[in-house]
């Protein structure tokens, strides 16, 4: 199994753009062998409170077609950020792509202060998906601040935690902190998806990683480049391999 995350740099609010890099980074993975790609929180858009509602997808947006093309095309499962709006109510979400046309979307549960402004929160949007014999789940950002997040996903016998964030210099500390103690606690590998670059006008720490079940940090990208973050599942272990665009 190999999976990949993306540290990418979003154009402020241009869909179109983002889109683009998104198809890159897909091309790019498939081509290193990956079967689920991950991106950061809002990745489509970048990271935006105020002008999210006008930026929102729907559940059933055309403008992911290309992307559920691309996992078919590339046998991959694509986990695409946007802010989705399901039933007039706008929440920041995320697209689960699979190679079968099927779409799936996980709702983040926790939210930041200030978020609750403009967003809502849900438990409703919570798949789990599975490759080769692995249960996997997500998170985005806040959700990982809270530990009942993590283990609500230990009791659902995850294998695989993936976290999707936007997290600053500040900030990235205590979600190493996290990440690694679930990781550890629970015994699941933990892939963690950050943003390159500014978005929402404030700094990204980048720094994507990987933790294994152990608690291990078996990688991480700099606090730089944009990039994937590859990890490949050989038996018990890990390997990685960082690429920078």
């Amino acid at each position: 199994m190999i999976l990949a995350a993306a540290q990418t740099k979003p154009k402020r609010g241009n869909i179109a753009s983002n889109l683009l890099d998104h198809y890159r980074f897909i091309e790019l993975a498939a081509q290193n062998g990956a079967q689920l790609i991950v991106f950061p929180e809002m990745s489509i858009t970048g990271y935006e409170r105020e002008n999210a509602m006008e930026l929102a997808f729907a559940q059933d947006d055309y403008r992911i077609n290309h992307l559920k093309d691309l996992a078919t095309d590339n046998n991959i499962v694509i986990i695409a950020g946007a802010p989705i709006l399901i039933e007039d109510q706008l929440f920041i979400g995320e697209f689960i792509i699979a190679p079968n046309d099927s779409v799936s979307i996980y709702t983040k549960q926790y939210l930041h202060e200030g978020e609750d402004d403009f967003f809502q929160s849900a438990f409703d949007f919570n798949p789990m998906i599975i490759i080769e014999n692995q249960n996997i789940s997500f998170a985005i950002c806040a959700d990982i601040d809270n530990p009942k997040h993590s283990e609500s996903a230990a009791k659902n016998d995850t294998d695989i935690y993936i976290a999707s964030i936007f997290f600053s210099p500040n900030g990235i500390p205590n979600a190493y902190r996290d990440l690694q103690n679930y990781a550890k606690k629970h015994k699941m590998n933990v892939l963690m998806s950050n943003f390159s670059g500014e978005s929402w006008g404030s700094p990204s720490a980048e720094q994507s990683a990987f933790w294994n079940n152990k608690g291990e940090l078996v990688a991480q990208m700099n606090d730089s480049d944009s990039g994937l973050l590859l990890v490949e599942k050989q038996g018990d272990d890990w390997t990685s391999k960082i690429i920078t665009t």
